[in-house]
């Protein structure tokens, strides 16, 4: 089936303001009639909720943490993208378009990125006014620095901690509204299932972590913001509690799941160093503006660097292959991340490796450090050369940083139209939880910039052009749509408990991980998939026959709610392995290595599939329905992609 993105007509310019001007409006009077549900806390979800509640609409909003603060938007450290142009240096809403665009490889829905790159200077003023500490000039004028895959500096950043601060604005306008009473916060509450009601979403179903009951909530539209699908692979930098679990529910209710094989690796991660660890550690990809990658030339200083016999110091400027630099003049060491994780990989792959693993390459900061001196370099790093120091004993400002690529961010994620809703009535999915404006490589320092663009200046409106649109019916918890659902959540629950195997669910959980690692990771080809799908379709066989599952339902039961949201990976896992599959090109993130040009860059085929898939859900044993939205390209050509 031919999916409908439901963009408007018209000059893509004028296209968001036209649309705004043409939704409906709901009165302010009438607004306090209308309950929103808001699953999730993060930067996309905050802001959505705050927004909502502002405008008069009442808002219940859910997170599994235990303050809207530890959401992983968190995490982020970077920066977040806007189109200011403060340094004059070229940039506008047009460049900020295309380079999202381009750095997606052509694989995301023109409207969607434009009206993302025109109201990100509107974020940028909105976290201002709430008190965001962003980086300053001396003068006092905002400061920027670079990311990858542009040629400007567009970046606002709040030294390495900007998801945190970015949250804490969006979570003080939150609780000015829990204060009012419009939003009522349910924290350490994770949705299990979805309620439709006469086909519109109309609730959910959620446990309450502290006590384990399940509850039933009934709302007039429910808004997803719950983050991305990372952990999948077990080890990624996502917070151990990221899971895909409410947005794997409303699949099963009906949602499309769009391009679950477009996954990010990020190249600038702490390597992994055992197999007892938990979750991998992200340095920021701002570390690129300064820091240069390479490894040695030669297999005998590599063999030395293993043995202890010889440091990064001890090898001569000549002898280092700075990759990067050398095969990407135009763009250096900060190339988008696909490409740069790549480029790890392949010299990894070639032996020249800098751990005992193999497996990592240097960061090297030596030229900045005696170029601006220490001072400058600590004052721009100085808490992430402090983060990596505690973990691995090694202070960046005296040696290379050893890093590796590892799992960060999922482009893909449910289907949603222009106006962010699902193919369900009454369902929007914000922020990483859609699949809508990073095509299949999401440029650095973009995730912060869609999800409070979603949630401040997108949500808020057609929100509220679809309330106003459609008549809305009393719904209540008592009707038989939320005890079906509940009935069904108690079902599993008690399926899980029933199993009495030997096997815990973390080593389903690893084990699910390394086959995505080995067969849909950074490089992925046609007999590795087949074989992905079968043996994950045969480990989900064994975890519902074997897993052990202790405690009783009605309780507090950790073990429990790591089954669930294991049972929902197995089930995922496939579908990611049917979607790389089936999309016999490579993208982006997605490399097949059937399809690569002569230089080993990813090699699309825009013939056959330049369009989104979105899989509809069969069953679990069935196979799942395969539908298309075509991607009609008219302001950023697609070309082959080139950072030299």
């Amino acid at each position: 089936m031919e999916l409908n993105g439901n963009v408007p007509e018209g000059d893509l310019k004028n296209l968001w303001e036209k649309h705004k001007f043409n939704m409906k409006l709901v009165n302010p009077a009438n607004r306090r009639k209308f309950k929103a549900i808001v699953v999730g806390s993060g930067l996309a979800g905050s802001s959505a909720a705050a927004s909502l509640a502002e405008m008069g609409y009442n808002v219940d909003c859910f997170c599994i943490q235990d303050s809207p603060r530890r959401a992983h938007s968190i995490a982020a450290q970077g920066g977040i993208n806007s189109s200011k142009s403060y340094p004059n240096d070229g940039d506008s809403v047009h460049r900020l378009f295309y380079d999202t665009v381009k750095g997606g490889d052509y694989r995301a829905r023109e409207a969607n990125v434009h009206r993302l790159a025109e109201v990100s200077g509107n974020i940028i003023d909105q976290c201002v006014a709430q008190g965001v500490p962003f980086a300053r000039e001396y003068s006092g004028y905002l400061a920027n620095r670079s990311f990858g895959g542009a040629q400007v500096s567009r970046t606002f950043y709040a030294k390495g901690q900007t998801g945190q601060q970015l949250l804490l604005g969006a979570y003080s306008a939150l609780s000015r509204q829990i204060k009012s009473g419009q939003v009522t916060m349910h924290t350490r509450s994770e949705m299990l299932d979805l309620v439709m009601v006469d086909g519109k979403a109309k609730g959910i179903i959620t446990r309450n972590l502290l006590n384990g009951a399940i509850e039933r909530h009934a709302a007039d539209v429910v808004i997803l913001c719950t983050g991305g699908y990372g952990n999948v692979f077990y080890l990624s930098t996502n917070a151990m509690g990221s899971n895909v679990t409410a947005a794997w529910r409303a699949h099963k209710r009906g949602a499309y799941f769009a391009n679950p094989c477009y996954t990010q690796i990020h190249p600038t991660c702490i390597p992994v160093h055992g197999e007892n660890q938990s979750k991998l550690t992200l340095m920021s990809e701002s570390l690129r503006n300064d820091g240069r990658v390479w490894v040695p030339r030669k297999k005998e200083d590599v063999a030395a660097i293993r043995q202890g016999t010889k440091t990064a110091k001890d090898i001569a400027d000549a002898d280092r292959y700075y990759y990067l630099e050398e095969r990407y003049p135009a763009f250096g060491n900060l190339v988008p991340r696909d490409v740069a994780s790549r480029g790890a990989k392949l010299e990894c792959d070639n032996g020249l490796g800098v751990n005992d693993t193999g497996e990592a390459v240097f960061l090297d900061f030596s030229v900045a450090i005696e170029r601006d001196g220490y001072e400058a370099i600590k004052a721009k790093y100085g808490n992430l050369f402090d983060m990596y120091q505690c973990i691995t004993a090694d202070s960046p400002y005296d040696v290379p940083m050893k890093i590796y690529p590892a799992i960060h961010y999922t482009m893909g994620g449910l289907w949603v139209d222009y106006n962010l809703m699902s193919n369900l009535d009454g369902l929007f999915v914000l922020g990483e939880a859609n699949f809508s404006d990073h095509g299949a490589n999401r440029l650095g320092a973009s995730a912060l910039m869609q999800g409070l663009s979603d949630g401040y200046f997108v949500a808020p409106h057609t929100v509220s052009n679809y309330l106003a649109s459609n008549k809305q019916e009393a719904v209540s918890t008592d009707m038989p749509e939320f005890e079906a659902a509940e009935n069904e959540v108690n079902e599993t629950s008690q399926r899980l408990l029933d199993i009495n195997g030997k096997q815990s669910v973390d080593d389903f959980h690893k084990r699910l991980g390394k086959m995505m690692w080995q067969h849909c990771g950074m490089a992925r080809n046609e007999a590795g998939l087949g074989k992905l799908i079968t043996d994950v379709a045969d480990l989900r066989k064994e975890f519902w026959t074997d897993v052990s599952v202790v405690g009783e339902k009605g309780d507090l039961n950790i073990t429990l709610e790591k089954a669930g949201r294991v049972a929902d990976f197995l089930e995922l896992g496939e579908l990611m392995a049917r979607d790389a599959l089936a999309r016999k090109e490579s993208c982006g993130g997605h490399f097949r290595e059937e399809s690569q040009t002569d230089d080993n860059e990813a090699k699309r085929d825009d013939e056959n599939f330049q369009h989104v898939a979105a899989w509809g859900f069969k069953g679990v044993d069935n196979e799942p329905e395969r539908h298309t939205e075509a991607l009609d390209f008219k302001h950023c050509i697609p070309s082959q992609r080139s950072y030299k």
